[in-house]
């Protein structure tokens, strides 16, 4: 049983075949440090009135939604005129095509949520979808508006459920060549590379989120406890490393080789469910 609140609930389509559905945050950051803003010297917490210039404090009741077309000037824009261009997207997903994962760009993929069948009578129609799409090694493409923006989905098995990630769309995703197009186009040393390798090979092993722990957040943490027990703490900047001299670069490598870590054998897994197995994705080019 699926816990919390749902973030959007409506139906899932694939041509005749509809089935209710939920979707829900598939991750948490609930668990992050979070700092409030305090008087230095009360240390009250901060409160945040809305405030008009000319009128100084207002209520939020009358507050009102405005697009600014030209430099302070507005188009005031009621929730009613909103709710009135609603799209048939905001209640039901769509699957307007089928494609694989590796056809998308990484930098395209957003944040994932769970899609799981809303209700008992809905698991059947739910469950062919997602077996038919494992079977095709398939992602579905759809539509969804959640926070008042349509957004583009794709939808992929994940062992007996679906996890639904939303796309950035075009606008939001930044042209590379105009960050990698000063890049020198001169081919490093054939050496160098295969030395780069050998340590690339030396540090090879499986993905284990349990090792990449936020060391930063672990840190603030450490920090807090300090100074709810009342000790004092010196803190200091970090040293920042030094560039790696182009003369240096080889023997920097050499020395590299040496001191990488012996390659760890793969932790064995418990077999997972091949019937439920999400497809493979390529990296991206």
């Amino acid at each position: 049983m699926a816990a919390g609140r749902p973030t959007w609930q409506g139906h899932l389509r694939l041509s005749l075949v509809t089935c209710p559905v939920a979707m829900y945050t598939a991750t948490d950051s609930r668990g992050d440090v979070h700092f409030n803003m305090l008087h230095k010297k009360t240390h009250n917490r901060i409160r945040m009135i809305p405030t008009d210039p000319d009128l100084g404090p207002i209520e939020r009741a009358d507050i009102v939604k405005g697009y600014e077309y030209e430099k302070g000037q507005y188009v005031v824009v009621t929730q009613d005129e909103i709710d009135s261009v609603r799209l048939e997207s905001t209640r039901t997903i769509d699957i307007e095509r089928f494609v694989s994962a590796g056809d998308i760009d990484r930098l395209y993929w957003d944040n994932p949520y769970f899609l799981v069948p809303d209700g008992k009578l809905a698991a059947e129609a739910y469950g062919v979808i997602r077996e038919a799409m494992t079977k095709e090694g398939q992602v579905a493409l759809g539509r969804v508006v959640m926070h008042q923006r349509e957004r583009l989905l794709a939808i992929e098995p994940r062992d007996d459920g679906m996890v639904a990630w939303t796309l950035r769309n075009k606008r939001e995703v930044r042209d590379a060549a105009a960050y990698f197009d000063a890049i020198p186009d001169k081919k490093p040393d054939a050496a160098m590379i295969q030395i780069a390798q050998k340590i690339i090979e030396q540090q090879e092993g499986p993905f284990d989120p349990e090792q990449f722990n936020d060391r930063y957040e672990d840190a603030l943490r450490a920090l807090i406890k300090e100074k709810q027990k009342g000790k004092g703490r010196k803190v200091a900047a970090p040293e920042q490393p030094e560039d790696t001299n182009v003369v240096d670069l080889m023997e920097a490598l050499r020395s590299s080789l040496g001191k990488a870590p012996a390659k760890k054998p793969a932790a064995k897994k418990p077999a997972a469910k091949t019937a439920h197995k999400a497809p493979a994705r390529k990296k991206a080019s």
